[in-house]
């Protein structure tokens, strides 16, 4: 765990997917992303559940979304996708490192976007793909 004094975040901590995990995994990275066809330098993982929500909608899988609570094994740093690109300072408190992060438990239940807004959302993304601004910062 983080143990500085200068800690961005106390957590509790989520990731949002469609990939089935036990507790004890490690989420790690150089692994395929879920949002685009490569492998991610970053693990990337949030401190609300409304962001951990896209982050399991969004997933490019057919599989079931899942969310896992999760603990961060080294240091990690503000999502410059989310904060310098879309939103001033960290709202959506999101993050990532390049360090694993452990499962500690899996959500069993939680309310889902709207399909209204899971569509508005992809269609946003599709519309941003088309203009070539898509693009992660990794």
């Amino acid at each position: 765990m983080n143990d500085k004094k200068d800690v961005l975040d106390q957590g509790p901590f989520f990731h949002g997917t469609k990939a089935a995990l036990k507790i004890g995994n490690l989420l790690e990275p150089q692994k395929l992303s879920n949002y685009q066809d490569k492998k991610s330098n970053h693990i990337y993982f949030t401190a609300t559940l409304e962001a951990a929500k896209w982050g399991a909608e969004l997933a490019a899988s057919q599989s079931k979304e899942r969310i896992y609570m999760v603990e961060p094994l080294g240091d990690f740093e503000n999502d410059p996708n989310l904060t310098d690109k879309r939103f001033s300072g960290n709202p959506t408190r999101s993050y990532r490192s390049k360090s694993p992060l452990k499962i500690i438990a899996e959500l069993g239940s939680w309310e889902r976007h709207s399909d209204k807004e899971i569509n508005q959302m992809l269609a946003s993304l599709k519309t941003l793909r088309e203009q070539g601004k898509d693009v992660i910062l990794d």
